[in-house]
């Protein structure tokens, strides 16, 4: 696996330190709205949110089955626009971003509640580990050991397992600066949790800057070689969550190649293409025009859209890997990672069971997810970039959503 330089600036060691003391932690706030209001998506204008300095607010979000309280840590930048980040899981709860004419809207799939999460999560806007997306029958060999992982997804292991990230209760630290405000998640995944190896000391960080940025900063260290693979699993639809379906939505990924699947989504180990199939977004195009292909053989096994694409570019390099636009708010999205691979799914295997906020219903293909990686099954393909992880190094990443208006 690639170790890069962290590109996020620091102001100074120092600097951050003392931030870590100066949470709001507003009680009140509390008392006057529930959770599920907190998380809510209805519109707002954003020149009424907007405020002098980033801002940071902590309270209550409910408690796990063994009575472990969580919190809800709601980021607010200068400019209005909204993070709302749970220490369980690490699951973005909410973003509130503007529209063409300056209207908040909520722009990611979830829950009100932490029940919600707990009940169904799908996924929805967690940390997704020790290995993000699928592992072949659920093994893998390293230093010439196999390890058996939990199969979670038919034949294959998917996203750590039975009990991966998404449902651990993280430690969290805040973090506030004049320029940005930010939570650090830290876990520590011991040898031999979900069938891996090492005691994992993981950490990632959510900033929001007054770019309308929101951050992620992955970091990790381990005392026996293991694999890792870590990403946010957001669902978005831009036009909110919970409106409607996102086939109208115009993608653009930077990607000349994807890793062809077979009919388990697992990698054949190829690179292919996109030119000349459904899956070529170099050039913008409506998520929905291709995404029934029957043609192809690929949209068949995905049921549209579950692969991942190859980032354009140097691993390594904070770099452009997809933009969306939606035509009606205005609303755009850019995602930017320093990974070598971004899997597009667009909520195939969504299908109505699951309630989101203010009781809408989220039905197949209501949002998609850029889930910047390395790619699928890399344990199984040595000529993949490697996902090793040995002691005595560190593991770096960084992604950034990256919101504007057209």
């Amino acid at each position: 696996m690639k170790r890069i330089t962290l590109v996020l600036v620091l102001s100074s060691a120092c600097a951050l330190l003392f931030a870590c003391d100066t949470v709001h932690k507003t009680p009140e706030l509390a008392k006057q709205r529930t959770a599920g209001q907190a998380a809510g998506s209805a519109a707002t204008d954003v020149n009424q949110m907007s405020t002098a300095k980033p801002t940071m607010t902590k309270e209550p979000f409910g408690k796990l089955p063994d009575g472990s309280a969580v919190d809800l840590y709601t980021l607010r930048n200068s400019k209005g626009f909204e993070a709302m980040i749970t220490n369980y899981g690490g699951f973005i709860v909410s973003l509130k971003a503007p529209d063409k004419n300056g209207k908040l809207a909520d722009v990611v799939l979830g829950h009100d509640s932490l029940e919600g999460y707990l009940q169904k999560p799908g996924f929805m806007g967690c940390i997704a580990g020790r290995y993000a997306n699928r592992i072949a029958k659920g093994e893998f060999k390293l230093g010439g050991k196999t390890y058996t992982l939990a199969k979670n997804n038919g034949p294959n292991s998917l996203h750590g397992g039975k009990v991966g990230f998404d449902k651990k209760l993280w430690t969290a630290k805040d973090i506030q600066r004049p320029d940005a405000v930010g939570v650090e998640l830290s876990y520590l995944s011991k040898d031999g949790e979900e069938g891996y190896p090492g005691n994992l000391a993981v950490t990632v960080t959510y900033t929001l800057t007054n770019n309308n940025e929101l951050k992620i900063d992955y970091a990790a260290t381990t005392d026996k070689e293991t694999v890792l693979n870590l990403t946010n699993h957001a669902y978005f639809n831009l036009a909110g969550a919970g409106s409607g379906d996102i086939l109208k939505h115009v993608m653009m990924l930077n990607a000349d190649r994807f890793t062809p699947v077979d009919a388990t989504l697992i990698p054949t180990g190829e690179l292919r293409a996109v030119k000349g199939t459904p899956l070529d977004f170099t050039t913008p195009t409506p998520i929905g025009a291709r995404i029934d292909d029957q043609q192809e053989q690929q949209m068949v096994y995905g049921k549209g859209y579950d692969h991942n694409f190859v980032v354009n570019g140097k691993p390594g390099d904070l770099r452009l890997a997809a933009r969306v636009s939606e035509p009606t708010s205005g609303r755009v999205l850019e995602v930017l990672t320093t990974e070598p691979g971004v899997q597009l799914y667009t909520g195939n295997f969504l299908d109505g069971t699951i309630t989101g906020k203010e009781g809408k219903v989220y039905q197949r293909r209501y949002g998609f997810c850029l889930e910047t990686q390395h790619f699928p099954d890399s344990p199984n393909h040595p000529q993949f970039p490697t996902t090793a992880l040995k002691p005595g190094e560190q593991f770096k990443s960084t992604t950034v959503f990256k919101f504007s208006v057209s």
